[in-house]
This record gives structure tokens, C-alpha cells and sequence, in this order.
């Protein structure tokens, strides 16, 4: 398994050791020993799974109460994902990081706890499975605008295209007016 620390150190992005033979392949997806030598020693408690169609963006979401750490993967197709520092008291605070995460490359990200986190489907279809720190709690759950200019994310959209969203992801509120982490 290779570990990459994104331009922010605590977004860790899991290339793991995939062996493949004429059967096809085998990988851990998680060991607990090994992923907390690279530096992730954490419990997960929730494992969800998304399927969406091509455009769909979900996010930015994050819980202002219960933060939830998430190892992301995706099992079909290919996302964005970019993960939110709001951390006020962090030498990030406000900065995004990206990847494109595919059944493919077979990457996984890690978003810690304090982060907002949303993807963009870029393929015809995808499924996403990922792992959560705490569980899920529907009246601390918060979501932040997906196109706030203050974020300036560089979503990989065609010039003037709108994604499909939810009713919740287009209320989300802007940075400036958002809660926040200490």
C-alpha cells in the first residue's frame, strides 16, 4: 500500500497493492494494523454506499456535532472528491483538496473528521462506498455551497454546466456564513 498526504497533510489518499492474475484480483480495502502504521489508527463505525448518475454532485456535507472522519472508494465508475478544511484554528482552514478517485485506480481518500466532503460523478455511472469515524446524526449534518467563490473549487465540469443536485445540496450555505470547527 502507498500513502500520498495531499497539499493538505491530513487528507490522506491509499494507493493500495492490488495482485491480479488470470482469475482477476485480490486487495484489502482495510486492515487496521496496516492503515494505522501509514498513519490512520481510527475505529469506523458506519459503512455507506451511494449510487449516481453522470453530473450528480453530492456534498459538501460534513456534521457540526459528531464530525465524521470518511475513507472513501468507489467500487463503479469514476467521482471527484474534494474534501473542505473548516477548521478555523488550522493553517488550511478553508482550502480544498481533490482527487479522482475510480473503480480503476482503485484509490481510496481519507477525509478527517473537520472536513466537508462532497464528489462529482464524472463517469456514465458510480457507486460509492465509504467507511465513516462516527455515525450518522441528520440534525447536526450541515452542507456548505458546492460553488461558493470564496472555496474556488475547480470542479471538472464543461464551461457553463450546472450539476444535478439535491434540494439540500442547493440551500447549502457559503463559507462566510457557515458553523464552524474550532
Amino acid at each position: 500500500m502507498n500513502v500520498t498526504r495531499l497539499a493538505i497533510m491530513d487528507v490522506l489518499l491509499f494507493t493500495p497493492t492490488v495482485r491480479a492474475d488470470d482469475r482477476g484480483y485480490f486487495m484489502e480495502v482495510w486492515h487496521a494494523n496496516k492503515f494505522a502504521a501509514a498513519g490512520l489508527d481510527t475505529q469506523f463505525v458506519q459503512d455507506n454506499q451511494s449510487g449516481s448518475r453522470h453530473g450528480t454532485l453530492r456534498g459538501l456535507h460534513y456534521q457540526i456535532e459528531h464530525p465524521q472522519g470518511k475513507l472513501i472508494r468507489v467500487i463503479s465508475g469514476e467521482v471527484f472528491d474534494v474534501a473542505v478544511d473548516l477548521r478555523r484554528n488550522s493553517a488550511t482552514f478553508g482550502r480544498w483538496v481533490g482527487a479522482r478517485l475510480s473503480a480503476d485506480n482503485r484509490q481510496q481518500l481519507y477525509v478527517p473528521p473537520g472536513f466537508a466532503h462532497g464528489f462529482l460523478v464524472t463517469s456514465e455511472r458510480a457507486e460509492v462506498a465509504y467507511k465513516c469515524t462516527d455515525f450518522y446524526f441528520p440534525q447536526h449534518e450541515r452542507t456548505l455551497w458546492w460553488n461558493d467563490p470564496e472555496l474556488g473549487i475547480k470542479w471538472p465540469l464543461p464551461a457553463g454546466a450546472t450539476p444535478t443536485l439535491s434540494e439540500k445540496d442547493r440551500a447549502g450555505q457559503r463559507l462566510c456564513e457557515a458553523e464552524l470547527y474550532p
